[in-house]
């Protein structure tokens, strides 16, 4: 093996992958040499080991056998003996009481993380529940929708019956550049979506498309309203809750302020754009920017408060409504390389690859996202605090949570900045130390109650990755397109997977009365400047048969695309999955999707407005049918 190749495997770099046909494919020495330098991959004395409830708990050979002290998370200190195992290994004997705990012997000292056997269970019973994106909503009347307006969504769906409300991620993104409004790109994934706070009137005819970069000062300028009328009461409130969150929340705010100013003066994308003193967080430079503008950083500190507030009002409106789980918040895989986190911790973060996909039909080139994501190797040197900080971020105020990309807590696609996504390689992450945190955090959430995990697991998919997850009582996820047999055919509804919850589409997707129409063959067509082709129009027949066989009645295809919508949602509701989510574009059966992925301006991704308040569009005769078709089943 030559030093590169050793140099590789020892970061957890795979050299050998198969493709999403079984095909085995090698990574370039080119390729992994280029990745290698951005990896700070030095071993370091383990200060953190995680361990299953009611097993042995393994130890680094540093340890020796004898005494110890545990001190428990509650408090409680206790003596324990390190012993050696049959094969001269080092454990300690199994834990009752999960939770993080402190290890001690002589001058040795780490985390302990001890965790419960499964995520919490999904509600007895089967349940159904919908997914909104939230700036589609109408309720309140506003430019777009926010967490008011989830708020009124929420309860109007908790009555009609539905057990959970998925929305996509709500992570800061960057307030002062209205271009950047893509949720699964964001600033930090610790803060809120600032321009989902509530504020301003409500604006008469708003279009059906959001005009991000006039909506969005608007609710800037709005929120410095409230800021400015703040009474001796709420201000008092704001402070408290402010240096509750520390230094964090500081650094946040700062960054948000540093970004308004230099995109102001300079139209700076990130941090990288601004003068190179202000690249450092603790320099003169930044400390200097931070006393002359207080009031500008207090102020974004105060519009987190707000988004925080009104969040978590609507989280309680879904359970007063009667809702089983409640919100559904979403875990974004990564974060923008310029942002809020790669400036503030950047030593977090793999600082110099960006995430993605290998090449696959789908993406013949490869998928590089253009966000990074948290080092395993910074993970270990910090005990894991990022990602638990990052956890407890998005189960808060959640009664469950969905990981996007969840094959990312095994492994990652890792590009180097500006280099194609086939010049990638997989980096293996600490998949069973995450396991882990992920169950002790989950049964901790949502005020001890626990809060159900859903990971996406579409795509190429490790072996026995899907085991793993339903062991730990994780639900993955199984969309009406996606399930087939090895044969191509669509599967039965009693067939599919009961550890999963099952979809007629997601954000990512055509609607379901879209694809029966092929408005995403249309899309695809008018962005390449071409017309649909032949072959794509009848291979769309014969699926639509295909499906229609598994859906449909014994009559011939409708030509209707909502008796299409009432089937597939009449299908979601058969199968065995302990969740049906029906995506508020099926329960209304409309056309268009939210995101069309690979597209940034020749699709208005995230900008698409609903047609009206939900609590109008349940009213419909058709639309109200499909929920009593739910709340049957």
């Amino acid at each position: 093996m030559s030093d590169l190749h050793a140099r590789a495997e020892a970061a957890g770099l795979s050299r050998a992958w198969q493709d999403a046909n079984g095909r085995d494919q090698i990574v370039s020495d080119e390729a992994l040499a280029a990745i290698l330098t951005h990896l700070d991959a030095d071993a370091v004395e383990p200060s953190f080991v995680s361990a299953d409830r009611g097993e042995a708990v393994a130890l680094p050979s540093s340890w020796q056998t004898g005494a110890a002290l545990l001190t428990l998370e509650n408090g409680r200190i206790v003596s324990v003996v390190i012993e050696a195992a049959p094969d001269g290994s080092l454990c300690l004997p199994a834990l009752a009481e999960w939770g993080y705990h402190t290890l001690e012997q002589g001058d040795r000292r780490c985390t302990l993380a001890v965790a419960p056997e499964r995520c919490p269970a999904p509600p007895a019973e089967r349940h159904w529940g919908s997914a909104v994106q939230i700036p589609s909503l109408r309720e309140g009347g506003g430019a777009y929708g926010d967490f008011a307006s989830l708020a009124q969504a929420a309860r109007t769906l908790g009555h009609a019956g539905a057990a959970a409300l998925a929305i996509s991620p709500v992570h800061a993104l960057f307030p002062a550049d209205a271009r950047r409004f893509s949720p699964y790109a964001p600033s930090s994934r610790i803060f809120r979506n600032i321009w989902l706070a509530p504020a301003g009137d409500a604006v008469p005819d708003a279009p059906a498309l959001i005009d991000w970069t006039g909506a969005a000062p608007d609710r800037l300028q709005d929120l410095r309203l409230v800021y400015d009328r703040m009474d001796d009461s709420a201000t008092s409130a704001f402070e408290e809750w402010r240096r509750a969150r520390g230094e964090r929340l500081e650094a946040q705010a700062l960054f948000d302020a540093l970004h308004a100013y230099f995109h102001q003066r300079d139209h700076a994308a990130g941090w990288r754009d601004w003068p190179t003193p202000f690249h450092d967080p603790n320099g003169d430079a930044v400390a200097r920017f931070a006393y002359e503008h207080s009031d500008a950083i207090r102020f974004y500190a105060f519009a987190q408060w707000q988004a925080d507030r009104a969040l978590g009002d609507a989280a309680a409106q879904a359970k007063s409504a009667g809702m089983a789980i409640g919100l559904i918040a979403d875990l974004a895989i990564g974060v923008s390389g310029d942002g809020a986190d790669a400036w503030s911790r950047g030593d977090e973060l793999l600082t110099g690859l960006s995430i993605g996909a290998p090449p696959d039909p789908l993406g013949p080139d490869g998928q590089n996202w253009g966000i990074t994501a948290l080092s395993p190797f910074a993970l270990r040197r910090q005990a894991f605090r990022p990602f638990i900080e990052t956890l407890r971020a998005v189960f808060a105020h959640s009664g469950g949570i969905r990981i996007d990309h969840a094959l990312g807590l095994c492994r990652l696609w890792v590009v180097p900045e500006g280099a194609p996504a086939d010049q990638g390689a997989y980096l293996a992450m600490p998949f069973a130390d995450m396991l882990r945190i992920l169950r002790i955090e989950a049964n901790r959430a949502n005020g001890g109650r626990g809060a159900i995990v859903i990971g996406e697991d579409l795509g190429t998919v490790p072996p026995g990755f899907r085991d793993v997850m339903a062991r730990a009582e994780m639900l993955g996820m199984r969309v009406l397109p996606f399930e087939r047999d090895d044969k191509g055919r669509f599967l039965p509804a009693d067939a599919w997977d009961a550890q999963a919850i099952a979809m007629t589409a997601t954000h990512d997707i055509p609607t379901v009365a879209g694809w029966w129409q092929g408005r995403d063959l249309d899309w695809r067509a008018r962005i390449a400047d071409r017309p649909v082709s032949p072959d794509e129009r009848d291979h769309r027949a014969d699926e639509k048969s295909a499906l229609w066989d598994m859906i449909g009645d014994d009559g011939g295809e409708p030509e209707e695309p909502a008796t299409v919508v009432d089937a597939a949602i009449r299908a979601v509701a058969k199968t065995p999955c302990p969740l049906a989510i029906v995506p508020v574009e099926d329960l209304l059966g409309l056309d268009e999707q939210p995101n069309l992925p690979g597209t940034t301006d020749e699709h208005p991704n995230w900008r698409r407005r609903l047609p009206d308040t939900l609590a109008n569009a349940l009213a419909d005769p058709a639309v109200a049918a499909r929920i009593a078709t739910l709340n049957a089943r």
